[in-house]
């Protein structure tokens, strides 16, 4: 399976990789966005299977990102991996259709939990 990573970090990108690999998922593919347009243009043309997203990103943030994916029709699997994790920001992204939002700072069991309805552990 396919993971998209959507972060302007290159650092926290890197960060979220490791968790995933620590958290059981390090046997999927994974792709990098360095901001929401570029994530967004990636999941028309590839498909991954998740989307782990960045709410505060350059070009167009997570937020917009999955708003214009479930405009064009897409269904992908998306969630949250941000700084901020207020109730506000938790209601819009449910709104809009993400599966969660994991705040900053996170474990593998963080991960472990989320994902585990969504990708099966690789080991």
């Amino acid at each position: 399976m396919k993971i998209l990573v959507a972060d302007d970090s290159r650092v926290m990108r890197q960060i979220v990789i490791r968790t995933l690999r620590q958290a059981g998922f390090g046997g999927h593919d994974v792709v990098e966005a360095e901001n929401g347009r570029i994530a967004m243009d990636a999941v028309l043309a590839d498909a991954p299977d998740l989307v782990l997203s960045d709410w505060n990103m350059p070009e167009m943030n997570g937020i917009d990102c999955l708003v214009g994916l479930r405009a064009a029709g897409c269904a992908v699997p998306f969630g949250f991996v941000t700084s901020e994790g207020s109730d506000d920001m938790r209601a819009r992204a449910a709104a809009a259709g993400a599966l969660f939002l994991i705040a900053k700072p996170f474990t593998a069991e963080t991960f472990a939990e989320a994902l585990s309805a969504v990708l099966a552990p690789t080991g």
